[in-house]
């Protein structure tokens, strides 16, 4: 899916370079097993700097966020959720060989995307050539009701995305396969191995308004509740 290079100040590239080097520590085995909206943060921190009463009020910060979401974007969902059914199994040895191919579901009103345009936020489900769902906005990928999550492209994609997307007018849906060479080649192991195609469905969204702001309010809970689980307090950093 994207690259997800998140933008950072000096001083938060530096705390994420000392949390890389904490991961070969003990303490932070202890959170390997934490995903995002399954289990919640060992009650055991260790030698964390982060007291759990203050995890606690990210992990509350962060549900809020999402439940927020949800609600503001449901409108978006049902236009989505009714293309599921385009979500099948697909040759994976045609879409390997066919570079981009692009398939437009609905025609956006919106502004067209160009080449070097990652100014808008998207929806999104990617599957493999079994159908198998790798990534996806749902709230659950197998009997999704909800979005709890938006995609902001300048964020970083990869170059079948976003070459797959040009043309595209926002507020438009259209699927998308894209070919090893141009997703994750031998670098990424997905799909049950590498060199694998991928196809989206990709819902395109103005990057403004209301739901820039709740996409900015969910993207920062989230990271408050990564740094927590590292030991890290977020809201110190800038202090």
């Amino acid at each position: 899916m994207d690259e997800k290079e998140l933008k950072t100040s000096t001083k938060q590239r530096v705390v994420i370079i000392v949390i890389a080097f904490l991961m070969l520590g003990s303490m932070i085995a202890s959170y390997a097993g934490i995903i995002l909206g399954g289990s919640k943060a060992s009650s055991s921190a260790g030698s964390s700097s982060i007291s759990q009463e203050k995890i606690a009020e990210y992990e509350e910060l962060y549900d809020q966020k999402k439940a927020e979401f949800k609600t503001a974007t449901q409108s978006d969902f049902d236009r989505f959720i009714k293309y599921k059914s385009e979500i099948k199994a697909y040759n994976e040895t045609t879409a390997n060989s066919g570079g981009i191919q692009t398939r437009d579901i609905e025609i956006g009103t919106g502004r067209e995307l160009t080449e070097g345009d990652y100014d808008y936020l998207a929806y999104y489900v990617g599957w493999c050539a079994d159908e198998s769902v790798f990534d996806s906005s749902f709230d659950d990928d197998t009997k999704p009701t909800a979005f709890n999550t938006i995609l902001d492209a300048s964020l970083g994609m990869i170059e079948g995305w976003n070459l797959g997307v040009e043309g595209m007018k926002l507020g438009g849906i259209r699927e998308v396969t894209i070919a090893s060479e141009l997703a994750y080649k031998d670098q990424r192991e997905i799909c049950g191995g590498y060199n694998k195609p991928l196809r989206f469905l990709i819902m395109a969204m103005p990057n403004e308004g209301t739901l820039k702001t709740l996409s900015d309010e969910l993207s920062t809970a989230r990271m408050k509740l990564q740094y927590a689980y590292y030991g890290i307090d977020y809201d110190t950093m800038s202090e």
